[in-house]
């Protein structure tokens, strides 16, 4: 009834606690599964097209897969427990009887037999305590071939036995991941590994139905046949004729001697067939990368698991039905070769690091659009395999019928996602700078939970290769080319926000250089005041700042640096915080919609909001001044505090903004010509290009981004680009990385002081 099921539950519950192993928690997680078939009933799932049957994980119940196959649910006795006639579920247990008569209870019938014509019988029958390995009966049929066992039942039949056997009882529970038992023919070990997921083996047998209790000992069933184990993979290497490849690369990579140590280790051995597949590869790397410091027998994979390897990347092990898979491929000829130091499992492709490939060779299948337009543009003759680059590879889907519609504008999109240098995800640090193969600059940003270039973010997953990395990234990157005041200015809808920041002083704050976040109101904000009402406001310059300065805060941070579904705090120029929140792609600041974000300035981030923003615990101390303000801000109830005034706010931010002079000093040489851009007032960073064309000579100067260019005649020789702080010696933080020499004129390109580099 009821109460009997609620009792059975209540036991499961308290035995999951009781029995600490993960074989004896995922049997009781079986028998919760199967309650509603009756007491003592457990839940299996068999892989569809073969005889695999496992206890149920919750991962497999629900996604009703095994090894990437069909399951079907089956529901059997528990072990050690019979069904009755007309009783529902499994309510007997046989009564407990020796090791002998306990093999045909549990449907070893094929061991009974051989132990009772190879004089084991007697043995088993007797006093004493055994554990006994029982095979199966198909798992005697598979064996091939037998007959040379039944031949000589008096020694071998009955040696292979006793090597199943331990002369103590051992339970799952007292069975430890990685430990050697003593068998009972002349003490070879037997190697046991317990798995998180429940599956215990023996030799890399499984253990598929367990702890059937004997009067003297236990009797365990296990899914093949196990043999003596005496030497170490390094003996199997040295045996093997078909690894021979294999086993010089293990020479050369100096990796043998390890091979042959006490260990867990799991080797992944490519035939000589599959070395000959290969053209060129990296010994060490190679070798490492085929090695596992764990013991991973087939049967207890039942899902794809990530393990590091002894080359510090990771592999896949996962399996296909009956087939163990490598990285997603059936590679594996043979498997569970054990040694006393591990296993070894026969593969018939040889498995290439990350660190033995090209960068090119990293793309994965996310990225294959960006991969194929770089060959399509001709920009692969930057990425050979003795120069270094970093690729930052955009998904597939950024790049839309827009995109692509222009084969110029996608050339660039392209080159300023690939980088000069090796840049790894480790050494990457808030604000810096990375160079694009177009001499573009990018700007890094540390966060929480993300880094981003731009407003680009980082897929996880970064990758390096032999001669560089790979970082797969959200967006694209477009690398800011207009101040926040330009990019304001431009778009039209920011009239009376850039009106109200000069007013008050601001301006500059939207020029200079620096990393502001700013919160931008559109023009539609302030629809609600009338003419007086933004005369009232602009006449309390105190007030107005305020207000304003609200809306900034120092550093950039845009929309995927945010860390998703809880509140990130700001501390805003004006003092008070600003509370943003990221949910479903979109941002809110305070709770006010921001209808257009990452708007990326050279200066700064901008993100469009359709309110002006208050603090919340800010009162308002004159009534005039109130009454606009509540016209102008619905999302809070502003507080009236009468004679309250707002805190004057030094700004020390704000700096003035140098005037800029181009002189141009002729040399010797009519051909050669030296631009210098000297800065008054505060130093700052310009960019000089030196460009040699054909006849005639002109110089442009950029007063918006404070760029000199000077095209002098003839034919294209040399580009060079210096960043430097003007109106200081030359002294740059890292060496120049570069030089060239043009008749005569050497050239030295030299990075800016940049902010200290933090660890990520």
């Amino acid at each position: 009834g009821t109460g009997m099921f609620a009792m059975t539950f209540t036991e499961y519950v308290l035995q999951l606690f009781v029995d600490s192993s993960a074989y004896d928690k995922i049997v009781t997680h079986s028998r919760i599964r199967a309650r509603k078939e009756g007491p003592n009933v457990c839940a299996l799932q068999q892989v569809e097209g073969t005889k695999k049957k496992y206890f149920s994980t919750c991962r497999n119940w629900y996604k009703k897969s095994i090894c990437g196959k069909k399951a079907e649910i089956l529901y059997e006795c528990c072990p050690g427990y019979m069904k009755l006639d007309g009783m529902k579920g499994c309510p007997a247990v046989a009564p407990i009887d020796n090791v002998y008569n306990t093999l045909g209870l549990v449907k070893a019938a094929t061991t009974q037999q051989y132990s009772d014509i190879s004089k084991l019988r007697q043995e088993i029958e007797g006093t004493g305590t055994f554990t006994v390995f029982a095979p199966s009966n198909e798992a005697w049929d598979e064996l091939n071939p037998v007959t040379a066992l039944e031949d000589n039942v008096n020694i071998e039949l009955f040696n292979a036995l006793h090597y199943h056997m331990v002369n103590h009882r051992l339970m799952t529970k007292d069975m430890k991941n990685g430990m050697t038992v003593t068998s009972m023919y002349n003490d070879q070990g037997i190697l046991i590994n317990h798995y998180p997921n429940g599956v215990v083996t023996v030799n890399c047998a499984r253990i598929i139905h367990g702890n059937q209790m004997a009067t003297n000992g236990v009797v365990h069933v296990i899914d093949r046949v196990i043999s003596s184990v005496t030497g170490t993979i390094k003996d199997y290497l040295e045996s093997e004729e078909q690894l021979s490849s294999f086993n010089n690369a293990v020479f050369i990579a100096g990796i043998m001697d390890k091979l042959g140590q006490p260990g867990q280790f799991t080797l992944f051995a490519p035939t000589n067939e599959a070395f000959d597949k290969l053209t060129t590869f990296y010994i060490s790397a190679l070798v490492t990368y085929h090695m596992l410091n764990s013991v991973q027998c087939a049967e207890a994979i039942m899902a794809g698991s990530v393990y590091e390897t002894e080359e510090g990347s990771t592999i896949e092990i996962g399996c296909d039905g009956d087939s163990l898979t490598v990285n997603g491929i059936k590679m594996v000829l043979k498997k569970d070769i054990v040694a006393s130091n591990g296993v070894i499992h026969l593969i018939d492709e040889v498995l290439i690091p990350d660190s033995a490939k090209e960068v090119r060779k990293l793309v994965g299948k996310s990225q294959s659009i960006f991969s194929d337009l770089v060959s399509e543009m001709g920009l692969t003759s930057s990425l050979t395999s003795d120069t270094q680059y970093t690729l930052l590879a955009p998904l597939n889907a950024v790049f839309t019928d827009e995109v692509m519609a222009d084969d110029e504008y996608l050339k660039l999109i392209l080159e300023n996602h690939m980088l000069k240098l090796k840049i790894s995800l480790s050494t990457m640090f808030n604000g810096q700078l990375l160079e694009t193969l177009s001499g573009k600059l990018l700007r890094v940003f540390i966060y929480r939970t993300a880094v981003c270039i731009e407003s680009a973010c980082m897929v996880r997953g970064s990758k390096e290769g032999m001669n560089g990395a790979l970082h797969v990234m959200t967006s694209l990157i477009k690398p800011a080319d207009k101040t926040t005041f330009e990019l304001l200015d431009a778009d039209g809808n920011f009239k009376i926000f850039l009106s109200l920041m000069e007013t008050a002083g601001l301006g500059d704050l939207l020029r200079q250089n620096g990393s502001y976040t700013v919160f931008a109101p559109v023009d539609k904000a302030f629809e609600a005041l009338g003419a007086d009402d933004l005369d009232l406001l602009k006449s309390n310059v105190n007030a107005l700042r305020n207000i304003l300065l609200y809306h900034f805060s120092e550093g950039i941070i845009i929309n995927g640096g945010l860390e998703a579904k809880v509140t990130n705090l700001l501390k805003s120029l004006q003092g008070k915080p600003l509370q943003l929140k990221s949910e479903n792609n979109s941002i809110r600041v305070n709770s006010v919609e921001i209808p257009k974000s990452d708007l990326m300035a050279t200066n700064g981030v901008v993100h469009v909001v359709k309110n002006v923003l208050y603090p919340t615990d800010l009162p308002v101390g004159h009534q005039d001044l109130l009454l606009v303000l509540q016209k102008l801000i619905k999302y809070i109830e502003i507080k009236f505090v009468s004679g309250f005034t707002y805190a004057e706010i030094p700004l020390t931010f704000i700096s003035r903004l140098p005037e800029t002079k181009t002189v141009i000093i002729k040399e010797k040489q009519p051909s050669i010509r030296t631009v210098t851009t000297v800065t008054e007032g505060k130093p700052s960073i310009k960019q000089v290009t030196r460009v040699i064309k054909p006849s005639g000579s002109k110089v442009e100067v950029d007063h918006a981004t404070k760029t000199v260019t000077r095209v002098i005649g003839r034919q294209p020789n040399k580009v060079t680009r210096v960043i430097g702080a003007a109106c200081l010696p030359p002294s740059p933080v890292e060496p120049a990385t570069a030089a060239s020499r043009t008749q005569g004129l050497q050239i030295w390109v030299a990075l800016s002081p940049m902010p200290p580099r933090h660890a990520q």
